[in-house]
């Protein structure tokens, strides 16, 4: 009786043990982040400065391969106690610092084109219905095919240049730069020119389909931020959400105040990578109360 057990459970057992053990597929890399991966994981060192506006800022030190030190000013347009408006001279020189502290705004940022010798806008500028400025004949035409708009009841937004011209943009406040980064959500193609193709210190603002500005300034032209080209500046432009996005001035203009913290990025015009190296200019976008 046992060896019939025996040989019946044999075959059995040796299927069993012969059995190929089972075969688990190795778990997939993960692939490279996404720039709206990385911006969105990043930490961000964040203040709300009044109920509306946030600032943020973060220092990458692989963000296009590079070192990049950005700060961020996320304006909610909804909000009625947020005023954004453009302040001015047409001959010399002003800083953007000094500009938020006449308005005692919120927050800051330089604005467009300037005569660095004289002063005053290069390019097209109007405000509260009056023209203050044309764009200067000669003037690159890729640098001013973009326009930040104010309408008469405070409504912002960023309009590409018409066939018939800025003087056609129905706007109350109008001020032009360029290039356009960002149009109908789309990334803008982009001329393959040193201004664009180099890596400096960028100001960019845009509009996102939430109803919300966003101003971005980066440092550059140092060794702990290198600055960005054009085109990563409005792919980090549309990561962050913005439907339509344009430039600004740049290089040793490119400035951020925050209300009771003065400058906060790293303006270059003293080549050091301090709060120090501001630029005085001829326009400054401020966000204040009313």
């Amino acid at each position: 009786m046992k060896k019939y057990f025996y040989w019946f459970f044999l075959p059995l057992v040796l299927f069993i043990g012969c059995s190929d053990p089972e075969i688990k597929e190795p778990a997939p890399k993960p692939g490279p982040k996404t720039l709206a991966e990385q911006l969105a994981e990043a930490d961000w060192e964040t203040t709300a400065v009044t109920n509306g506006v946030v600032w943020k800022y973060h220092h990458f030190n692989d963000l296009f391969s590079a070192n990049q030190s950005v700060t961020i000013l996320d304006v909610d347009l909804s909000k009625e106690t947020i005023t954004t408006d453009i302040e001015y001279v047409t001959s010399g020189f002003l800083k953007t610092s000094e500009a938020a502290k006449s308005r005692r705004a919120f927050a800051a940022i330089n604005g467009s084109y300037f005569d660095t010798s004289k002063g005053g806008s290069t390019v097209f500028f109007r405000k509260n219905g009056e023209i203050i400025n044309q764009t200067r004949s000669g003037f690159t035409p890729y640098r001013e095919n973009a326009g930040f708009a104010i309408d008469a009841e405070g409504g912002i937004a960023i309009v590409e240049k018409p066939g018939a011209g800025w003087a056609s943009v129905d706007a109350h406040t109008l001020l032009v730069g360029g290039p356009l980064l960002v149009s109908v959500d789309e990334l803008v193609k982009q001329q393959d020119v040193a201004f664009n193709t180099d890596r400096h210190p960028r100001t960019a603002v845009g509009v996102t389909k939430d109803n919300r500005l966003i101003a971005v300034v980066v440092d550059g032209r140092t060794n702990e931020s290198h600055g960005m080209t054009i085109e990563e500046i409005a792919s980090v432009m549309k990561a962050l959400g913005c439907v339509n996005a344009m430039n600004l001035d740049g290089g040793g203009s490119s400035t951020a105040y925050v209300m009771n913290r003065g400058v906060v990025n790293y303006p270059c015009d003293n080549q050091k990578f301090d709060h120090e190296g501001e630029r005085g200019v001829a326009t400054v976008i401020v966000f204040a109360g009313e």
